[in-house]
C-alpha cells in the first residue's frame, strides 16, 4: 500500500478544504494518507513516503507562502529528498493567472521529482474543485 503525505499551508481555508479533498481521493484510491499543515512537517520525514502532495496558494506577487512554505519547499529541494519522489502540486489563487503554480510545477522537476499532475483552483474549490482536488489524490496514489 502507498503511504501519501498531504503537506499543505492555507491562510484563507481554501487550500486546507483542496488538502482534505486529495487526502479523500488517495485514501478512496488505496493509500495510506497523512495530512500535515506544514509547520508541523519536516523535510527529513519525506523519507517515511512513498509520494507527496504539497498544497500552497498563491501569496504575494505569485508566489509560495513566505513564512513557512518557501522555507520548507527550498529546504526540500536544497535536501534532494524530492529526487525521484512522485509528487503532486496544488493550491488556491484569487489574482493573477496562475503564474506561482508553473513557477513550482519547474523547480519541483528541476528538484529531480516525478511532478504526477498540478491542480488549481480560483478562490474556494466548488464542487469541481473538490472533485478535481480528490482526483489529483488517486493521482498520486496510483503513482506510487
Amino acid at each position: 500500500m502507498a503511504k501519501v503525505a498531504v503537506v499543505y499551508w492555507s491562510g484563507t481555508g481554501n487550500t486546507q478544504k483542496m488538502a482534505e479533498a486529495v487526502v479523500e481521493g488517495a485514501k478512496g484510491a488505496g493509500a495510506d494518507v497523512e495530512c500535515f499543515e506544514v509547520d508541523s512537517f519536516s523535510v527529513d520525514q519525506i523519507d517515511g513516503f512513498d509520494g507527496l502532495a504539497l498544497g500552497c496558494p498563491s501569496m504575494g506577487a505569485e508566489e509560495l507562502e513566505e513564512g513557512s512554505y518557501e522555507p520548507f519547499f527550498a529546504a526540500a529541494v536544497d535536501s534532494g529528498k524530492l529526487s525521484g519522489k512522485p509528487v503532486v502540486l496544488f493550491g488556491s489563487w484569487g489574482w493573477g493567472a496562475g503564474a506561482w503554480m508553473e513557477t513550482w510545477s519547474e523547480r519541483t522537476k528541476e528538484a529531480g521529482a516525478n511532478l504526477v499532475d498540478t491542480f488549481i483552483v480560483e478562490n474556494e474549490p466548488d464542487d469541481e474543485g473538490i472533485e478535481g482536488s480528490k482526483k489529483l489524490g488517486a493521482a498520486i496514489a496510483g503513482a506510487c
